[in-house]
């Protein structure tokens, strides 16, 4: 049962992901990085002072690491989503498990134990051989730049993911994680806005301005849904039930956006998830027990 929060949280970042199609319209994505932080912050804050939680860490170095990786990893997705189908957008993210398995084989093999890593390496392969099939049917040649910065976006899932697995075996309490992250994506948000610059409002859609508040509050909604799955939930089943988000996101691309997939692109999206939740199962015994990755 614990499980349908984690479908409830994919539902929620996929339609966050419908946002930010509709508001890169009118908004670069560093502008939409910077409006989803905001926001969040105000969020994760009222979260904090409702549970009673202090936002004072001793781990503030693990906290800007992660943020760092985490905002690059957010900013990348957020620029694969507003230039390539919203289903292939994110099924490049949520490669993020193949390349945690990935990593684990080649750190085997930097220690010398690929003897052991036999199955995960074949997760690995199956999830390239995936974004082959995903990526050549749907993607026209001046979209290739696009999708090489989607697979960027699941990679530094990825190393976002690990990392917040240090901070919860460093004690760090998730709303305290989820807060930081939200103050590093604000913060980089506005930087990158300085340099690319603001859209003026009197420039901007109705329909994108719409989305501003609904994107930070949706990513929040999600973060929460999410946290509540793991705490409460048997890891292998919950960590599967993310990928129902690439269902929700093929159905938006679909009926919102016209997207057009041929049946081999479907068969990659399929052979990714596959390879996804193979490689969630295998890599539990190498990484008990881990909290998802934040969008």
């Amino acid at each position: 049962m614990q499980a349908l929060w984690m479908v409830l949280a994919s539902f929620f970042f996929a339609t966050m992901a419908v946002g930010i199609k509709f508001a890169s319209a009118s908004f670069g994505t560093s502008e939409l990085v910077f409006y989803r932080g905001l926001v969040s912050v105000a969020f994760m804050a009222l979260v904090v002072r409702a549970r009673g939680a202090r936002l004072r860490t001793p781990v503030p170095m693990m906290h800007l690491w992660r943020s760092t990786i985490g905002v690059l990893s957010l900013s990348t997705w957020f620029y694969a989503i507003a230039h390539l189908p919203l289903a292939t957008a994110m099924t490049l993210n949520y490669m993020s498990g193949v390349w945690v398995a990935a990593f684990i084989v080649g750190g085997a093999l930097l220690y010398g134990a690929p003897q052991k890593q036999g199955p995960l390496l074949g997760t690995v392969l199956l999830g390239f051989v995936g974004v082959v099939m995903t990526l050549r049917p749907t993607i026209d040649q001046n979209q290739l730049f696009a999708g090489v910065i989607g697979l960027l976006s699941g990679m530094g899932a990825a190393l976002a993911y690990l990392q917040v697995t240090a901070l919860g075996k460093a004690g760090e309490p998730e709303e305290r994680t989820v807060f930081y992250f939200s103050v590093g994506t604000t913060l980089v948000g506005a930087v990158g806005a300085l340099f690319t610059g603001l859209t003026p409002w009197s420039s901007v859609s109705w329909q994108s301005a719409a989305w501003v508040i609904p994107i930070g509050v949706l990513a929040s909604l999600g973060q929460w849904c999410m946290t509540r799955a793991y705490s409460h939930g048997a890891t292998l089943v919950v960590a599967s039930m993310q990928y129902t988000g690439i269902v929700f996101a093929a159905i938006f691309s679909l009926t919102l956006f016209g997207d057009h997939i041929a049946p081999i692109g479907w068969a990659g999206i399929a052979v990714i998830v596959s390879s996804g939740v193979l490689a969630t199962v295998l890599r539990s015994r190498a990484l008990p027990d881990t909290p998802a990755e934040e969008h």
